[in-house]
């Protein structure tokens, strides 16, 4: 008997708006097991420089300054607005702040759910929106003021906006000890290369602890 055709993109997408796509766990075939960390949810991929080298990866240690940002539930849209201006030597005063986080989180809301042609160009972060909820969820959610963003967000903004975009964990939170911070996701890292398409830009770091809040690393 025939092996079953591969759906296409499209129907693929289409079974997971409409909640009807089921998912299969598989087990990873690299050698060594990914870690897990304290309190730590596995909202992000990790980056294709740490996958391969775990033991490597999480002994990189890097020393920056926190810059604290108001945990009122946009503070991932709040700490990459704040740093996406820092990187341009722009201050933001908090009201400026919390216009450009919401305006970042409605920009999203915009090519996920208001646009069917712009939401085929990132179906990355479509399959991760509805691993966990059905994309009508999601859309009803994201118009709220204090929506958690995480990974669908990081990889429609970092393209988007043509913006770097590097998570950290405290050091401490996975070897118990240490002030600096580990490295354990990358999104939009082309962009730090100049292109006849984009000039290049500097990372925004931000820092992700176990309280489920994004702080600005700088």
């Amino acid at each position: 008997m025939a092996a079953a055709a591969r759906p296409s993109n499209a129907t693929l997408l289409a079974r997971l708006r409409e909640g009807t796509a089921k998912f299969e766990l598989l087990e990873d075939s690299s050698p060594a097991p990914a870690p897990a960390w304290p309190r730590l949810h596995c909202f992000a991929r990790i980056a294709p420089s740490l996958r391969g080298g775990w033991s490597a990866a999480l002994n990189k240690v890097e020393h920056y300054g926190v810059q604290r940002v108001t945990g009122d539930g946009r503070c991932m849209f709040r700490a990459l607005a704040k740093g996406m201006a820092k990187n341009k030597g722009i201050p933001l005063t908090p009201r400026e702040e919390v216009k450009d986080a919401d305006d970042l989180r409605m920009a999203v809301k915009e090519i996920i759910c208001d646009s069917e042609t712009e939401r085929q160009k990132y179906e990355e972060a479509v399959i991760a929106i509805t691993v966990e909820q059905s994309l009508r969820r999601y859309c009803q959610r994201i118009r709220r003021p204090d929506f958690w963003g995480g990974e669908s967000e990081f990889l429609v903004l970092s393209r988007l906006c043509r913006q770097p975009i590097i998570i950290y964990i405290p050091e401490r939170e996975y070897h118990g000890r240490g002030n600096g911070f580990i490295p354990i996701a990358e999104y939009g890292l082309e962009f730090t290369k100049k292109s006849k398409n984009w000039k290049k830009k500097a990372p925004v770091r931000l820092l992700y602890s176990g309280r489920n809040h994004y702080d600005l690393l700088v």
